[in-house]
């Protein structure tokens, strides 16, 4: 039986892969990968297979293997693998017959569950594997076995279960080889240190065997395993258990990081649950995440069951990667399910995750903007390192301080054989407003003056004086440009008033003048502060004087805004047969990005996200007039572009491709393609599920610092349920074809919101016909 990914309405919260195959290995490590913030583990499976990918991380940990490369996540020590063999005989799917193999996700709980039967030789077993990372206890990781003999006659198991440090980051070593040994008899641990940030790790394996078994501990190289030997008689089911934990020297829930403090830690968690059975474990963990469903539930009656599953696999992931816990670390474009693209964070978070924080879970959110706070003095060291003033926010980001972390070298170039330079870490600046513009939505969506007074307000001015000095003047045009870069469009190097980075650099320079026009009517506290920092009043005369004599790209003739300078008058390639094949980048297969950047091909929304973010800036009949020419040249070859497409088509009224944009998107991760997902899974891909179902059909957006709510139901959609959180106020929306119902939580404070230009009032309920 091919392997297929299978989902079925009689599950509502099951993804499941059935059948088996080697080569499918990363699709199934990815989308069914465990976390709770702290830490994430790809899904392999406990035997071996050559190609398969044992990544465990923990948030924040980033290390770098020599000086010569970036730093990333390293990957830990790898403690769910089973060495089984039966009768002597290695275990292994790759030989014997296997039957009724299903793999699946719970997504509402985090439960792994694989099982089937394998018949080799005269050998026939029934097994089954369970595992899951707790949500109520972020440290701790469990998983069970359950081996059944169908054999008419007894089999001699043997059980090689531990914690292997033999683990690289594709080649690259992370961690010098620990102490490790026996705890109290029974504990295993290995203490493994990051070769270059010097990040302690303690890792801890407690084995439970259901029978009596003879035991060996075995040493080797960076690994410590024990083994276990017993005798499975006919029809008799035996159960292996392997609890873990990781703690690390730079956890922010313990007082005491000593390495002998984080020994005795780890070991006590363990002995404090040893009278807890696996059932018991799991129920803690389903605990926290029914508190996490709980909070807005998405409920869509659609004629297909996969919208609905999808956004339950969007917010799984979403609270699976994000790092709660801690605000220095933010969430890489992968979440903690891959090696692909280092750990490291983008704009991403701001653009694409951050709004679904900041609507359902705004403690989270405000990490999310914290880290950006506390990442100024690596803004800093970039700006100034490139002769500029302010803050210029790394394009890739890890430890909040390190400034720029983009590695500089990239794939072979498929017409020279070199390898291409990335530039994104030079002249992708387009990042810097998008900091801002994840701070000020933060800002407005929540209220929240205190972080704004302590920490968004500077952000807000620093990234405008980045922008002022970023500046270039043309003397023949009399105006302001921004020269040499790339926006939203990766396939479009070295470009010229790119469009997107000049409207959102002027949006950020007239906020800030906005901003300190404001401190200083209302006598703010925080005026002296800042001032002290920026001298306000020379700031906001370059602002003024410089943001009204930005180039901003107007539209043509045709009433269609250049992207940039040159982008109109390159050749045109018609897309069709890329855009019908399955995967991304095949493009690259016939031309290089050299010949790539003399044509008009777009990877991903550029001018329209533009349009999207800035709406008030642009009627309807300009945006349907960009849609209708760029996205003909767009190849979506970025997972960020669908979402982007999909609310964008839902304002303009076209909803049918609205829809299928919608369902290539959730394909991304949860489609047939079994190679989409090998690198991780799509995280700002999952952010925009959130938004297209909320920010698009439903309707909600901030536009101009004010709460809008205008919903696009599809016509395969009948109801739709959502919630959010608005100014601290908890609001439920109820929408349907003809009516859009909202009601307040409690009796707090009345809330104004517009529709169809029409300002209402929420103080308990709302109905508004559409």
């Amino acid at each position: 039986m091919p392997a297929l990914m299978n989902y079925n309405k009689e599950k509502p919260w099951v993804i499941e892969q059935k059948g088996f195959e080697q080569q499918y290995l990363g699709k199934t490590e990815s989308v069914m990968a465990l976390g709770n913030g702290y830490l994430g583990t790809r899904s392999s499976e406990e035997e071996s297979y050559i190609g398969e990918k044992r990544d465990t991380f923990v948030a924040g940990t980033f290390n770098n293997f020599d000086e010569n490369e970036v730093t990333e996540l390293p990957n830990v020590p790898d403690m769910w693998a089973l060495e089984i063999l039966i009768n002597g005989e290695l275990f292994s799917l790759s030989q014997g017959s296997v039957t009724n193999y299903s793999k699946q996700l719970n997504l509402k709980n985090g439960l792994l569950t694989r099982s089937f039967i394998w018949t080799f030789k005269d050998i026939q077993l029934q097994f089954k594997f369970l595992r899951f990372v707790s949500m109520a206890r972020k440290h701790l990781m469990a998983s069970q076995l359950t081996l059944n003999n169908l054999t008419q006659k007894t089999i001699n198991i043997q059980i090689k279960s531990g914690i292997n440090g033999q683990v690289s980051n594709e080649g690259s070593q992370h961690f010098t080889d620990g102490e490790k040994g026996l705890m109290n008899g029974k504990f295993i641990q290995m203490m493994p240190r990051t070769t270059h940030s010097n990040i302690q790790f303690i890792q801890t394996v407690h084995h439970l065997l259901s029978k009596s078994a003879t035991e060996r501990p075995e040493t080797e190289r960076r690994a410590f395993f024990m083994n276990y030997n017993f005798i499975l008689n006919s029809e008799e089911i035996i159960s292996f258990e392997k609890r873990a934990s990781i703690y690390t020297s730079i956890d922010n829930d313990l007082k005491d990081k000593s390495l002998t403090a984080l020994r005795q830690t780890a070991v006590a968690e363990l002995q404090n649950i040893d009278k807890k059975d696996f059932d018991e474990l799991l129920a803690e963990s389903t605990n926290t995440w029914q508190k996490i469903w709980d909070k807005h539930p998405i409920t869509i009656q659609s004629k297909n069951f996969k919208d609905q599953l999808a956004i339950r696999f969007a917010k799984y992931h979403l609270h699976a990667m994000v790092p709660a816990h801690d605000e220095h670390m933010n969430i890489g474009a992968k979440g903690l399910s891959g090696e692909g693209y280092k750990g490291h964070a983008f704009w991403d978070t701001e653009i694409f995750m951050l709004p679904y924080f900041n609507f359902t879970h705004p403690d989270i959110a405000k990490n999310l903007v914290t880290y950006r706070y506390l990442g100024l003095d690596g803004a800093h060291k970039k700006a100034i390192s490139n002769g500029y003033r302010g803050a210029q926010y790394p394009w890739e980001a890890a430890k909040p301080a390190d400034g720029e972390v983009t590695p500089i070298w990239g794939a072979a170039d498929i017409v020279t054989g070199q390898a291409t330079k990335i530039w994104s870490g030079f002249i992708e600046q387009h990042i810097t407003s998008d900091v801002a513009f994840g701070i000020k939505q933060y800002i407005d969506v929540t209220g929240d003056d205190d972080f704004e007074e302590e920490k968004g307000d500077e952000i807000l001015l620093d990234t405008a004086q980045f922008w002022a000095s970023r500046l270039e003047y043309n003397s023949k045009q009399n105006y302001y440009e921004i020269d040499n870069v790339i926006g939203p469009d990766e396939y479009k190097e070295h470009v010229n008033n790119n469009s997107y980075t000049n409207y959102t650099a002027h949006w950020n320079m007239t906020y800030a003048i906005q901003l300190i026009e404001h401190l200083k009517k209302n006598k703010s506290p925080i005026y002296k502060k800042l001032n002290k920092k920026f001298n306000l009043v020379k700031l906001k005369e370059e602002l003024e004087e410089k943001s009204t004599k930005i180039f901003l790209p107007q539209p043509t003739k045709a009433g269609i805004i250049p992207q940039d300078d040159s982008y109109l008058n390159k050749k045109l390639l018609d897309l069709t047969k890329y855009k019908e094949k399955d995967g991304v980048d095949s493009l690259f297969h016939d031309y290089n990005l050299e010949q790539v950047n003399q044509m008009q091909i777009t990877k991903q929304a550029d001018v329209l996200l533009l349009m999207l973010l800035f709406e008030g800036l642009f009627d309807k009949e300009l945006k349907l007039k960009n849609f209708d020419y760029y996205e003909p040249k767009t190849t979506h070859d970025s997972s960020l572009s669908l979402s982007t497409h999909a609310i964008l088509s839902a304002d303009l009224g076209k909803l049918d491709k609205s829809y299928d944009f919608f369902n290539k998107a959730i394909n991304i991760d949860m489609g047939e393609y079994m190679k989409s997902s090998d690198a991780g899974i799509h995280a700002a891909s999952l952010g925009g599920i959130w938004q297209m179902i909320v920010m698009g059909f439903g309707g909600v957006r901030m536009i101009d610092s004010k709460l809008r709510i205008e919903p696009h139901l599809p016509k395969d959609w009948q109801h739709l349920d959502y919630g959010f959180d608005y100014h601290g106020e908890s609001i439920h929306a109820e929408v349907e074809p003809d009516k859009l119902t909202l009601i307040k939580a409690d009796d707090g404070q009345s809330i104004t919101f517009l529709h169809n230009g029409k300002e209402y009032t929420l103080q308990n309920t709302v109905t508004i016909t559409l």
